[in-house]
């Protein structure tokens, strides 16, 4: 039989993949080192992984095939409009579009989650995909998810389950399908030097 194929879109909550990854190096005795795919505290991607293409973390039960609509990517940086429009070009970079906020300094960006709520729930309803990848882990996020499959998408969760990853459980039962990125996290680090 031939397989289906879905328009698919990715939401990425940067700001705290990128956060937690750290955490998870830390706890395991590694360290991520800054590169085009790696900036402290504002985003972190997976080289083997092109923002366009999410068939190897994404499909399990799925068949994800290149119909991708759009790749976004949510994040927050301390600086100047120099600063915001670097880290737009390496997201840009990577194939995101990206979506990038000037904080505070030891602050959360407070429009992160907001604006990634609005476009999710947007294109949802717009008709724009039907699945969607949201690479996540608070629980303020179980509506949105609620929300959209109400409307008959496919919402597939990628975060990490490593313990100090913050994974909320309550959003990875809602979710339709669930796929840990830890191993792609762990492979990606180097070990701290002795």
């Amino acid at each position: 039989p031939a397989r289906q194929s879905y328009r698919w879109m990715m939401f990425i909550d940067g700001e705290n993949l990128a956060m937690r990854a750290k955490n998870i190096a830390k706890a395991e005795g590694r360290v991520l080192v800054r590169n085009q795919f790696y900036m402290p505290d504002v985003f972190l991607w997976f080289p083997k992984q092109p923002a366009t293409l999410r068939t190897k973390i994404v499909g399990t039960r799925l068949h994800l095939d290149p119909n991708s609509i759009r790749s976004f990517y949510y994040t927050a940086v301390q600086g100047d409009d120099p600063k915001k429009t670097e880290v737009e070009q390496a997201l840009w970079g990577l194939g995101f579009t990206p979506v990038v906020f000037k904080k505070p300094p030891n602050q959360k960006a407070k429009g992160v989650d907001i604006q990634l709520t609005i476009d999710l729930l947007t294109n949802a309803f717009n008709d724009n995909y039907d699945v969607c990848i949201l690479f996540a882990g608070d629980r303020d996020y179980v509506p949105l998810v609620k929300e959209v499959q109400r409307r008959g998408k496919v919402v597939c969760l990628s975060f990490f389950a490593h313990v100090e990853g913050g994974l909320r459980p309550e959003l990875k039962i809602a979710a339709d399908e669930f796929v840990d990125i830890t191993p792609e996290l762990l492979e990606e680090c180097a070990p701290l030097p002795t």
